[in-house]
């Protein structure tokens, strides 16, 4: 003979909803992840990444070896890097060295078949003042252009341009006008033997 059958009696186990308990588990959750948050941190250091410097005057090597005349500076300041160099090469070639100086400021060094309003539109803002024009001192022989037109923005970025041949040559960056003008008086296009 088998057992019989029971039916279950009563109601099924509820517990007790109520505002304060909700906000307990809230705050015994909040608590709970902050703990984690604390512990995981404890055990990490502070990372720091540096730029990886590059050798820019190799891949400038080849592109004049493919027949294009890049613009780009001969030396750097002691403690600047060059962390890359884009070369677009095609119809209208593009140019383009990025520098970090001693201090971390970026400048970039960039020529193009564009407009100087183009390019400080799109490296720059695209609300640039005028600012002070810049003459390369008559000490500096040969210099790729002699005169720049100076240009700032709200952010505190600067940028001298200048026009040379078919191109726009534009020296931009967060660093300060005086280091922008150290680059100008170093670019060249001479070829690298």
């Amino acid at each position: 003979m088998s057992a019989p059958k029971t039916e279950p009696t009563g109601k099924a186990g509820r517990y007790q909803r109520s505002a304060a308990g909700l906000v307990t588990s809230l705050v015994v959750t909040v608590i709970g992840l902050g703990a984690l948050l604390y512990f995981t941190g404890a055990f990490r250091h502070d990372l720091e990444i540096k730029p990886e410097a590059i050798e820019y005057a190799e891949t400038i090597e080849s592109a004049q070896q493919a027949g294009l005349t890049p613009t780009y500076p001969a030396t750097l300041p002691d403690g600047w890097i060059a962390t890359g160099v884009d070369i677009v090469p095609g119809d209208d070639p593009v140019f383009m060295v990025r520098l970090l100086t001693d201090d971390g400021d970026f400048v970039g060094v960039r020529q193009e078949d564009s407009t100087i309003p183009a390019l400080l539109a799109q490296w720059v803002d695209e609300e640039t003042q005028v600012a002070d024009a810049y003459t390369v001192p008559a000490s500096v022989s040969s210099p790729v252009v002699r005169k720049w037109k100076g240009y700032t923005d709200d952010g505190g970025d600067t940028a001298f341009a200048a026009e040379y041949g078919d191109d726009t040559l534009i020296v931009f960056g967060s660093a300060p006008a005086k280091d922008l003008q150290t680059i100008i008086d170093r670019l060249t296009t001479a070829p690298i033997r």
